[in-house]
Formats: structure tokens, sequence, C-alpha cells
């Protein structure tokens, strides 16, 4: 099996399927050469394995390919205009393709022309990529790697540096700028920066948008480092909803941090601890948190006795959510965890009945808690008020879930209520008497509201 030298200097033996590795020599015997391109290679030379294996292969025309593709497995043309041809396995699939040049000819992510020719040098095909660290490429099967834009230098120095003039073509990059930032611990190129601050996101949809938003927030790194370059591209104009978080960015790029950690350690502890969804949530409101707080700078305060307009913080959130995503559960869930953000005084745990209609706002009280323990401490007036607050929702069974009514219609059907205004009312009243904990009981709810029936 071959082998890497990673940016450590060591051996490293990556993942590569046995096929894979057939199918290269067979492609050499034929006259052609396969490399593996992209993320694989950056993984690689960074001692990690990665299961997305893009292959692309010279020298060698497509009705010369298909041939020894077919003696392995099932092959699809899938990308014509992108001569991109996929083989299915049993256990495995892969995707190989031709070099390629693109020209913009219109608007928006499929305003290009795309020209196939299998006989592009390596170099002049990876002068379309993006960056230096992802148009390197490692010929196969012997993993020799070929770097004509100096990728792994740039990762040694920690560099994110466009290759070409060909990245203004495609305004995505700016995002992918700031997602691989937080993810390899990365600083965008003095040049690269210039180069960014002249494009405009206005031709991206949604769904695009928020994929590079997800990968910033959700991927595994450090979040800081993508809001540095969020910043240094001059994102927080086109996106004017993220602010500092008590006027400081530091602040905020701390707050991300903590919570991606935290975030890690939930999922390290119990693989169900967060669902997907769980943790979009907590992602975007960690990131939209400087609204709750208010942008004056507290940082010797704290967070108490601070005046925020939390109608418009819902206003504002909502407004910059419906500009990246169609998923309505986060457009309705963040607004209402950074409003009940926004009504803590960071210094005393609420009363009970306070943090119960807190718990049903937010079907419990998990993220709130997981949110407040990635607040820097320094911003708290009380440094131990996240952990009293996690102890109180856990204690009163809030964390996980909200409480749910005592009485329901089936009860009060015993009682000879019927279904329809009534029962509805008496259910929300009995419900309301619940979280102040007037009512303790099925039976204590019961008896009120034979009393109540009978009156």
């Amino acid at each position: 099996m071959p082998f890497v030298t990673t940016l450590a200097g060591e051996n490293f033996a990556p993942d590569l399927p046995s096929r894979l590795l057939r199918i290269a020599e067979d492609i050499r015997k034929a006259g052609g050469r396969a490399f593996l391109v992209g993320g694989w290679v950056r993984d690689a030379l960074l001692g990690k394995n990665c299961r997305d294996y893009d292959v692309e292969v010279y020298d060698l025309a497509q009705d010369e390919l298909v041939p020894i593709l077919k003696n392995y497995g099932k092959t699809n043309l899938v990308g014509k205009a992108f001569g991109v041809i996929h083989l299915a396995m049993k256990g495995l699939s892969l995707d190989f393709s031709f070099p390629r040049t693109e020209s913009k000819v219109g608007y928006g992510h499929r305003g290009f022309v795309v020209h196939t020719d299998e006989k592009l040098s390596f170099k002049e095909a990876a002068l379309r990529r993006d960056f230096t660290i992802n148009a390197m490429g490692m010929e196969l099967p012997e993993l020799t790697l070929c770097d004509p834009y100096g990728g792994i230098e740039d990762l040694k120095k920690s560099v994110l540096r466009h290759v070409g003039p060909a990245f203004v073509e495609d305004s995505l990059r700016i995002l992918r700028g700031v997602q691989f930032a937080s993810r390899f611990a990365l600083s965008l190129a003095p040049e690269t920066i210039e180069l960014c601050r002249t494009l405009s996101l206005e031709d991206l949809s949604i769904e695009r948008l928020f994929e590079e938003f997800k990968k910033w927030l959700l991927k595994p790194g450090k979040p800081s480092l993508g809001l540095k370059a969020f910043l240094d591209i001059g994102l927080d104009g086109f996106f004017p909803e993220v602010v500092p978080f008590c006027g400081s960015w530091e602040n905020l790029g701390n707050l991300l941090d903590n919570m991606a950690e935290l975030r890690a350690s939930e999922l390290q502890k119990d693989s169900a601890a967060l669902s997907e969804d769980e943790c979009s949530e907590l992602a975007f409101a960690a990131l939209l948190a400087g609204n709750a707080v208010g942008t004056e700078n507290r940082c010797t305060e704290g967070l108490h006795n601070r005046s925020v307009d939390l109608g418009g913080v819902s206003e504002t959130v909502e407004k910059f959510l419906a500009r990246i995503t169609n998923e309505i559960h986060l457009v309705r869930k963040v607004p209402e965890i950074l409003s009940c953000y926004g009504n803590l005084n960071f210094e005393n745990v609420p009363p009970l009945p306070e943090m119960r209609r807190m718990a049903v706002r937010l079907g419990g009280l998990k993220l709130l808690c997981l949110l407040l323990e990635s607040t820097p401490a320094s911003m708290l007036k009380t440094p131990d008020f996240a952990e009293k607050f996690t102890a109180e929702a856990q204690r009163i069974s809030v964390y996980e879930k909200a409480p749910e009514p005592f009485l329901t219609g089936k009860l009060l059907m015993e009682l000879g209520v019927r279904p329809g205004k009534q029962m509805g009312e008496i259910i929300k009243e009995s419900f309301e008497l619940q979280l102040d904990e007037k009512l303790t009981s099925v039976d204590e709810s019961m008896a009120w509201a034979r009393e109540k029936v009978l009156h």
C-alpha cells in the first residue's frame, strides 16, 4: 500500500480501496494517468483519511476510459457537460472526471461553459481551482504529489491563497474561504482578501449560501478563524445581522469556539445527545447572539443591566435566516432561543415558573443551557451562572423537554366536559397554574377542574 509524507514529516498510509489502485494501473497501461485531486490530497498531507475519492484522468479519451471502468462495475455518465463518469461497484462508488477549463458566460453559478480536454497538463487544469491547497493532485497508484501552485507551502504556513484569475468567476468561493479558514486553521492571504472584497454574493442561491455557513459553523475546526476571514473580506457589510458580542468581535469568536468544543464534547459523550437540527440551531444562535445582548461594550460590566429590544432582535434574526435558508425549524427556533437568552440577567437563575415557560417556548432548555455554557465567563456577572441554570433545568426536568399539562381532553371528558372551546380554556388555565406550581399533580388538577365545572 502506498504512503504519503505528511506536513509533519511522518509516513501516513491513507485508506485507499485496492480496486481504485488496480483501476489506476489499468489506466496507465492504456496510456493514461489517474490523479486523486481536491480535498483527499489536502487531508492526506494533514495525516487524515478521506472517503471522498475524486479521480481526474489525463491522456485518455472518454471512449477509452469507459471500457476499463466497466470491468469493475456499472458506469454512468452523470455529468455529460462536465465529463464525469460515475462507477458503481459493490460497497464502493467512485467519480472519474477529465481535465477541463471553464469560462464564465452568464449570471449565477450555472453560467459557465465547460471544455474537457484530456490533453491538458495538470497545471493547466488546476488553474480553475479555487485555492492552492485544493489545486494539488497525487498520481495513482504511487501517490506522487503534483503541486503546481505551492499548495503544500501554503498549508505549512497556514495560508489560504487563491490560485489565479478564474477565482472571481464563482463568488461562492468567498464563503468557501471562510469555512476553510475555520476547518483548517488558516488565514487568508492579503491578495486573496483584496480580491474577495471585489466580489458580491448577490448572484448566489440561498441553498449554496447555507451549505457554506453550515460547513463553517458545524464541521470540526475553529470557527473564530472563519469569523476573522468573514470580517477580513468585509462580509459583515453584506450580512449586517452578524454583529459583535457585547461590542467585541473577539467575544463572538470565543463564544463560537466554545460552542463548537461543547457540541463536540456532547456528541462524543453520546452520539444521540444532539440531533442534526439541534446542532444547527445552536450554531446559528451562537453566530447571532450579539443581537440578543446589545452591541454596546459591556466587557467590563458583564451582561447585566442591559436594555435590548427583543422584538427587534427576533425580526433581525429572522431576516438573516430567511436570506440563507429554507429550513423552517431554524427560522422558528433560533429567534426563540435568542429571545429567551436576551431575557436573562446572567446573574440570578430565574424563578421556576419563568424557567418552565421558557421550556414550553423552546421544547426544553437544552439548547439555551448549551448557549449559556458557551458564553465567555468574563461576560457573566456571576461566572457560574450557566452551571447553576443548567443544574436547575435538570432538577425540575425541563432540560430535555417541555413540561406537559396534567389535564388532557380525555380526563376532562370523564368529568362530562365536551370537546370544544370550554375544554381548551380549562386545559390552558390549568396549565398556567401548573407552571406556577399552584397545581402539582394530576389529582390536584382534576379536583380543580371538577370544582370549576360544577360552578
